[in-house]
């Protein structure tokens, strides 16, 4: 064999490599990889069957969170920030009064804002405006009514809530998974049936989402005319707060392989 035809063998080679098509690589769900046999389809020897699964639960809440913001202004510094940690002192004393009621209390943001003048040349400070926030968290909600009117009545202070949720790790989050689970292999079951066939093998399950809706709560706080000694003696009447009911759902996607029907 000449050296021409050689090259020209070779040369040929390097033609059909690159003319091959890649190898197709698979990868699973956490990145390994598979062969692309092992992905799951449907064959008459395996026929596929994608079924959903969806459950929704009508709960009682079980704790509430509100928000309070308390606010201070004035021309000094000092003096504004004396005041916020007075009234914030009193939020706090209220707040812990109701004991074992208030599973949760804490501080978030705070701050002193200087708010300066518009007209004038120069940066001259007019006031300090300044404003912290809590949150505070209830199981008891017989006394949520009482303590927001009363947190409400504080000078300068807002509050805002109540929003109504389960705890994070509540039994009910678990029921409706298992309910979904359930409706998606009798539905599976039901589709097998209609084929005179069975289930053979759960391939894949996922979970297609979940919601947790709360109920909004409206925002109240003391208003800032001037009131007389009589309406600032007399106590305001303690809001009625109902617990607004939940509704927890929970949605799954199943993929089965079923005995081959005779069709």
């Amino acid at each position: 064999m000449t050296d021409g035809n050689r090259s020209k063998r070779l040369r040929s080679g390097d033609l059909m490599r690159e003319l091959r098509p890649p190898k197709r690589e698979v990868r699973d769900r956490v990145g390994r990889m598979t062969s692309p046999s092992a992905v799951p389809y449907g064959t008459p020897d395996a026929p596929l069957l994608v079924v959903r699964g969806e459950a929704e639960l009508d709960v009682e809440p079980e704790i509430a969170r509100i928000g309070v913001t308390v606010t201070a202004r004035g021309r000094d510094r000092r003096s504004t920030l004396d005041d916020l940690t007075r009234r914030n002192a009193a939020v706090l004393d209220l707040v812990k009064s109701y004991g074992d009621a208030v599973e949760e209390l804490s501080t978030g943001a705070f701050s002193i804002t200087p708010e300066l003048t518009e007209r004038g040349r120069g940066e001259r400070v007019r006031s300090y405006q300044g404003r912290v926030h809590l949150g505070a968290e209830f199981s008891d909600f017989t006394v949520l009514g009482e303590l927001t009117t009363r947190l409400a009545d504080l000078e300068l202070t807002r509050v805002d809530g109540p929003w109504w949720s389960l705890r994070p790790g509540s039994p009910v989050h678990a029921e409706a998974r298992r309910r979904a689970v359930g409706e998606a292999l009798q539905r599976a079951r039901e589709y097998a049936e209609a084929l005179g066939t069975s289930i053979a093998a759960l391939v894949e399950l996922a979970d297609t989402g979940a919601e947790r809706p709360r109920a909004g709560g409206a925002a109240f706080a003391r208003g800032a005319r001037r009131m007389s000694m009589a309406e600032a003696a007399e106590p305001a009447e303690p809001l009625d707060l109902e617990p607004s009911r939940l509704r927890v759902t929970a949605q799954v996607s199943a993929q089965f392989t079923l005995v081959p029907p005779r069709l």
